[in-house]
């Protein structure tokens, strides 16, 4: 799950980062208006927090524009506006919900959380043969058994499984782990996957990752 949190405020915006970073989400953060537009309207964003005090513009003007050209990923409206007037605006707008700051991290989350349940009609939408994956609570399960695997194993596990079998780069896949600003190398991908192909086959999955030279890897379902 890739979120984008919009916050002029370094310190606020990295420690939110750093907090959703905890519950396995790749985190973008942005400090203007018009860089979160051009990443908004580029990424698919499965979840915006979106502070409303911008250097460069009001962040329901920021909102509504996105809507207009089409980006229907949920909003989470974080700021210290209180009023009953600015709560209706921003819901307005086109807001999922509305949060005034000082914000408890721990709610955040559950408001991330109930946005996702909101998008998923049934626990296991996102499935590949055996292997089902429950995006709310970031867990995946085997034939009705939970797999123990980390956080980043599971991130690589969601982008191969909504993938359904096509070749993901792995670019893409680091991409998919660790938000823009990450000092990760790209290799730390193939030791993720390595661990995780064992978690899949000590479960009985009939489940593999295929690495494919030069192209990156897709899941395989053996019979």
């Amino acid at each position: 799950m890739r979120l984008l949190v919009v916050e002029d405020d370094q310190e606020l915006a990295d420690g939110l980062a750093s907090s959703l970073a905890q519950s396995s989400y790749a985190v973008d953060t942005y400090p203007t208006a018009e860089l979160a537009f051009a990443a908004a309207t580029i990424q698919n964003y499965d979840v915006i927090v979106l502070d409303l005090g911008l250097p460069d513009g009001d962040g329901v003007d920021l909102l509504k524009r996105l809507r207009e050209r089409g980006v229907r990923s949920p909003v989470i409206i974080i700021t210290a506006r209180d009023q009953l007037t600015d709560r209706v605006r921003g819901l307005d707008g086109g807001a999922d919900d509305y949060l005034v700051k000082p914000i408890a991290l721990s709610e955040l989350d559950a408001r991330i959380r109930v946005q996702l349940r909101r998008q998923q009609a049934e626990p296991f939408t996102l499935r590949f043969a055996a292997v089902g994956l429950d995006a709310v609570h970031r867990q995946a399960i085997v034939d009705g058994k939970a797999l123990d695997c980390t956080a980043k194993e599971y991130a690589i596990l969601e982008v191969l499984v909504r993938a359904q079998g096509r070749i993901v780069a792995k670019d893409r896949i680091f991409d998919g782990i660790y938000d823009a600003e990450s000092d990760t190398s790209p290799a730390a991908v193939e030791v993720h996957i390595s661990r995780l192909r064992r978690k899949l086959t000590a479960a009985n999955s009939n489940v593999s990752i295929r690495a494919l030279r030069g192209l990156g890897y897709r899941l395989e379902a053996s019979a």
